[in-house]
């Protein structure tokens, strides 16, 4: 998860400058975004994160060149998630992980890497919306920054349809099945790193999406 918490400048625009929370910190730096942004569009159109830049100067990885999960990430988040899930839940993540390598490789984008409402500000002088917080920016599926979006849509289809239409078309089996994957795997990441760091709130997201996506997959 996140690196350990720091005071972040203020953003441009003037938006209110978001103060530094558990879990991460806030880098302080804003990109201006297009309304459709808050519709969840955001990956094609992030500049991508300068040590990003750094590691692929000239071109960008291939699809191939980041699986999902990483060899031995899994093991590590189960070993801190463990003693917070629920019966099933093991099962479910590492049924979901074995999928994942059936999955064709997605094309990769610039992804903000944690894009939820909380990194978005809204300048209503400027009447711009902008993005902070890019620390965890990388080259990725675009599915990626739809992983922490996910809650505000729940139970809201005329949420989700406002998703699709900032996408410009509903997501493809391929992508929704590389979403579930990424949400698991953020699930559990999140519960380890929440009960390491005395984060609870990170912890019940991280078991509440897990349980939304095992009622989804029960036919």
């Amino acid at each position: 998860m996140g690196p350990r918490p720091r005071p972040g400048g203020a953003p441009a625009g003037g938006c209110r400058p978001h103060a530094a929370g558990r879990g991460g910190h806030r880098s302080g730096r804003t990109f201006p975004a297009r309304r459709r942004l808050l519709a969840g569009a955001a990956a094609p159109h992030l500049p991508p994160h300068r040590a990003a830049r750094r590691r692929h100067p000239h071109q960008r990885p291939t699809a191939s060149s980041r699986r999902y999960p990483a060899p031995g990430e899994l093991e590590r988040h189960l070993a801190g998630a463990r003693p917070h899930l629920a019966p099933g839940d093991e099962e479910f993540i590492r049924a979901t992980a074995k999928k994942a390598a059936t999955l064709p490789a997605p094309d990769v984008v610039p992804t903000h890497g944690d894009f939820q409402p909380r990194n978005l500000r809204w300048d209503t002088a400027a009447g711009s919306l902008y993005v902070i917080d890019f620390e965890r920016a990388e080259w990725g599926p675009a599915v990626r920054d739809f992983v922490r979006l996910s809650d505000a849509w729940h139970g809201r289809p005329d949420l989700l349809q406002a998703v699709m239409d900032g996408y410009g078309r509903p997501f493809t089996p391929e992508e929704e099945a590389q979403l579930t994957v990424l949400s698991v795997l953020d699930s559990v990441s999140g519960i380890s790193y929440g009960a390491a760091h005395g984060d609870p709130e990170l912890v019940e997201r991280g078991r509440r999406t897990l349980a939304l996506l095992r009622a989804a997959q029960r036919p």
